[in-house]
């Protein structure tokens, strides 16, 4: 997907063992148009720039694998707790970034078409 003349990109930085727990589920980011390499690629050491359809499906991504027991049977691992923590910053950064942005009422029905 090619961003818009008007399409902000939000930029966020992320390190460390949330680097490391995100990476581990960049598998499940295939269908992103890219998304999933760009992690792979990512080491930390600057801001990473995500469009609100990279952030949309970032959390959706996230709660879908917290919420899978199979991943994380053990609700008080390390890992769990930073990947739920990425999330949540993930979830209000997109909130913040995009509080302003307006739907019809057929988008908000679910049709994607104006």
């Amino acid at each position: 997907m090619k961003p818009a003349p008007g399409d902000r990109q939000q930029r966020i930085r992320i390190m460390g063992l949330e680097l490391e727990e995100l990476k581990k589920h960049t598998w499940m980011m295939g269908d992103a148009f890219g998304l999933d390499r760009r992690i792979e690629r990512y080491q930390g050491k600057r801001p990473i720039g995500f469009y609100r359809w990279d952030l949309d499906c970032l959390v959706d991504g996230l709660e879908t694998i917290l919420e899978d027991p199979c991943e994380y049977p053990d609700k008080s691992s390390p890992g769990y707790k930073v990947l739920k923590t990425l999330c949540e910053r993930l979830r209000k950064l997109r909130e913040q970034a995009y509080a302003d942005i307006t739907f019809s009422p057929q988008q908000e029905e679910g049709s994607f078409y104006p």
